[in-house]
């Protein structure tokens, strides 16, 4: 979880966004849905982030727990995919598999867009300062601006390409390729550093603290802390996997919601403290559109009288977001390319997608296929654009999640479950609603991409995929 989002989305979440709208005209109806949808900007929560990190986390708690029944259901490890095929059949299955690969893919996109932020950080800490046009996205809703305020990109469409978000996909895919295992003290490694990262900050930069920047607390009100909980769930992205060890813990009804909830509870304490501190030292509408906005406040903290001392805290918080974010793209590039191998082998996508590497005995093509639907949209498209994508997607699945532990429950009430979330069908209900009512916080663009995703997989089921899947076959 950590180091998926907490240093690339906080900013947009704090600050919210503005769109880039052409100039299509002023008719009553195009005026209408400019300034009464979210096509035309949303607010952000300002310094009031910290309840809307507690807010989600309360949602993923009700969900995770979900999660945990569903994935105990199916003693073989897997993702949300698995489970689906295994209990509610082949179209739900499609339905989340297509799901899975948007979350994924724009999951990846956000953080390799983070990534080169921090990047193009590290090379300035070095007195290096490469050509704008090929370390920046080349759509920017908000523009481009120095710490100055002045302009370097107006807001839309430039001529250029953000490199480093897509050279460090393309570098993690060969090493997929090539295969790749994880070990437990290499992982627990990367996350104490990660967690030290936030110390730092948060005990370097509290004594920077200027109150009167949390005034007033909730600038936009209840809206903007829902608003920067839809794009501030993406730095909860991960949490699910606790659930998916229902079946390895020794007390299942016991050990499950401690493991999650212990998880949401550390991770709301960091991301709120870092929240409460960044809201505090820049004023939190410097940080719209900023994919690294932490390691730019200490930049900011380093330039003022006393801040000299930042130098090196500002090194060490940006090797320490570096390593977070490696880690979650080599992650969800590995967990994206299993589900295009997974949906092959069902025979719900091309065998291509199936075939593996005959030395490295990896999903080759899949992890390349992954590789180059990431790096290429990650090197265009800016942080607030890919990320909303990822978190609809995301909450879409925990809808479907919920709602097929409901249906479990009335079709196979006597299926042996390791876990079962407790209180009856109140838990599942609440996170259905709970995440609809997150998702009602993106902005419309977001939903009518969303759909358009949608009917493409619909389509490409119908017409190609139930035609020759598993359950075809058999029906033949």
């Amino acid at each position: 979880m950590i180091g998926s989002g907490i240093f690339t989305v906080i900013g947009t979440a704090m600050a919210g966004q503005k769109f880039d709208t052409p100039d299509i005209g002023d008719t009553p109806l195009i005026h209408y849905l400019l300034t009464h949808t979210a096509m035309a900007g949303r607010p952000g929560a300002g310094p009031a982030l910290a309840l809307s990190l507690i807010l989600v986390a309360i949602v993923c708690a009700f969900t995770g727990l979900c999660y945990a029944e569903l994935a105990s259901m199916i003693p073989i490890a897997g993702s949300a995919y698995t489970y689906t095929y295994a209990t509610l059949g082949e179209l739900i299955a499609w339905i989340i598999g297509w799901d899975l690969i948007l979350e994924y893919a724009f999951s990846n996109m956000s953080v390799s867009v983070g990534f080169a932020a921090h990047i193009v950080d590290l090379l300035d800490w070095f007195g290096v300062h490469p050509a704008l046009r090929w370390i920046s996205p080349a759509y920017l809703p908000t523009g481009l601006q120095d710490f100055a305020g002045n302009d370097l990109y107006k807001p839309g469409w430039h001529f250029g390409f953000n490199f480093p978000a897509f050279v460090i996909v393309m570098v993690l895919t060969v090493i997929l390729v090539r295969g790749i295992r994880e070990s437990a003290r290499t992982n627990n490694i990367m996350v104490l550093i990660k967690i030290a990262a936030i110390l730092v900050f948060v005990g370097a930069a509290s004594s920077f603290v200027k109150p009167h920047y949390w005034h007033p607390f909730m600038p936009n009100g209840w809206t903007g802390v829902l608003t920067g909980g839809s794009i501030i769930f993406f730095t909860y992205i991960g949490f699910d996997s606790v659930s998916t060890a229902a079946e390895e813990c020794k007390n299942p009804q016991r050990d499950v919601p401690f493991g999650i909830l212990m998880t949401l509870v550390a991770c709301t304490v960091l991301y709120g403290a870092v929240a409460i501190v960044l809201s505090g030292i820049v004023p939190w509408q410097s940080v719209m559109g900023d994919a690294a906005p932490v390691v730019n406040a200490l930049k900011r903290l380093s330039m003022q009288p006393g801040g000299a001392g930042l130098y090196w805290i500002r090194l060490f918080v940006l090797l320490g977001a570096l390593v977070g974010m490696v880690s979650s793209i080599l992650v969800f590039q590995l967990g994206q390319a299993r589900i295009w191998f997974a949906m092959s082998r069902d025979k719900l996508l091309p065998d291509v997608f199936g075939r593996i590497h005959a030395q490295f005995q990896t999903p080759a093509v899949a992890t390349w296929v992954a590789g180059f639907v990431v790096g290429i949209p990650a090197g265009l498209l800016d942080i607030g654009t890919v990320s909303n994508l990822s978190n609809i997607g995301t909450l879409f699945a925990f809808v479907l999640v919920s709602i097929g532990v409901l249906i479990l429950r009335y079709r196979e009430p006597d299926r042996y479950r390791g876990f079962r979330a407790p209180l009856g069908p109140v838990f599942p209900v609440l996170s259905i609603i709970f995440c609809i009512v997150l998702m009602m916080g993106l902005e419309v663009i977001t939903w009518i991409r969303f759909f358009a995703w949608l009917a493409v997989g619909l389509l490409i089921y119908f017409f190609y995929s139930r035609h020759r899947s598993e359950f075809a076959a058999n029906a033949k």
